[in-house]
């Protein structure tokens, strides 16, 4: 018995030690796998790489541990939306689509590309289009909700996720939101005198994306809006891109047609079937589908997209849905003001 009893240690330190050669082996490779890929032969592999890792909450600390900050702000640079910083000023005409509520006016298309499969959400009434939050007053005390809850909450349709919240490490709790957020024509986020990346509806639904202040947003009569960008088109022109126009991660996205209709999009990204869009992806999708006008939303591990009780993507979070602050929903009726 004594023997045995002496030989435990040995096979536990045996373990632990075969443990750590395995792990210290791991992280060498994969410190050596981003060496070769930012300093190697491929310029565009170290693009895509550097700006798919810069665009996550949690990836984003690993390209400083091979390049320099200021190498990895001229990639980003080098490899984005160039925003023409003007607000979108189009307008439209589409006051006889209002109050048609009918289920069917509700379309779901599948969208694909090389790197990326998604759903595009068309919503012929642009009244029925709102922001939804999860909550009435935020704080960073106060945790985020789950899309399907927000959803669920407000009696809504459908919905997806909107603008961004504070999440440091990837490890935000959703309750705060970035930026400015205004539901039902109430500022609830932001201040007259900031300025924001802005994607909302006014009190005639149609859709404004682009760079304002609070006090413009509110001289625009704006009813429900968020804050995230960049603008991918403005008044009926693509944005400028340079290079890859960002990395490949799961997007988020909404748009305008002529007729009024409202074009929502979510791809799916980090994953087998598909690994993502990048901005320059998502102004084609919106252009083949008539937007007049579209914004980029938030995106990652957020973007998801819910059409009657049913997840229509893939989350990219191995735990599963995230919290969020605001979130686009389709409302049963049209210019519905209790959400």
């Amino acid at each position: 018995m004594e023997k045995a009893k002496n030989r435990k240690p040995g096979i536990a330190s045996k373990f632990f030690t075969i443990l750590g050669i395995f792990l210290l082996s791991l992280v060498i490779f994969l410190y050596l796998a981003m060496y070769i890929i930012c300093n190697g032969p491929s310029k565009h592999a170290r693009d895509l790489f550097v700006t798919t890792c810069m665009e996550t909450s949690f990836a984003k600390y690993f390209p400083p541990l091979v390049l320099s900050k200021q190498a990895i702000a001229d990639i980003q640079k080098a490899n984005s939306i160039i925003d023409s910083g003007h607000s979108s000023e189009t307008q439209l005409d589409f006051s006889d689509v209002s109050g048609n509520t009918q289920g069917e006016d509700i379309e779901i298309h599948d969208v694909t590309g090389p790197t990326y499969k998604g759903k595009m959400m068309i919503v012929k009434d642009p009244s029925r289009v709102v922001v939804g939050t999860s909550a009435e007053i935020f704080s960073e005390d106060k945790p985020g909700k789950k899309l399907d809850k927000i959803i669920r909450d407000a009696k809504a349709v459908a919905g997806v996720n909107a603008g961004g919240f504070a999440d440091e490490g990837g490890v935000g709790n959703g309750g705060m939101p970035l930026g400015l957020v205004i539901k039902n024509g109430k500022m609830m986020a932001g201040s007259l005198n900031g300025t924001y990346s802005v994607i909302g509806f006014d009190d005639k639904n149609m859709l404004h994306v682009g760079s304002m202040t609070g006090q413009q947003a509110v001289d625009k009569k704006l009813r429900d809006a968020v804050s995230f960008g960049p603008s991918l088109i403005v008044d009926g022109v693509p944005m400028e891109v340079s290079g890859s126009g960002g990395g490949l991660n799961p997007r988020t996205a909404i748009g305008q047609r002529e007729d009024g209709a409202v074009l929502i999009l979510v791809v799916d990204g980090r994953q087998p079937h598909s690994l993502g869009a990048n901005f320059k992806d998502l102004i084609e999708i919106m252009e083949n589908f008539g937007a007049v006008n579209a914004g980029n939303l938030d995106g990652g591990s957020s973007s998801m997209m819910y059409h009657e009780g049913e997840l229509l993507n893939v989350c990219a979070s191995l735990y599963g849905p995230r919290r969020i602050p605001t979130a686009i929903l389709v409302t049963e009726d049209a210019g519905n003001d209790s959400i």
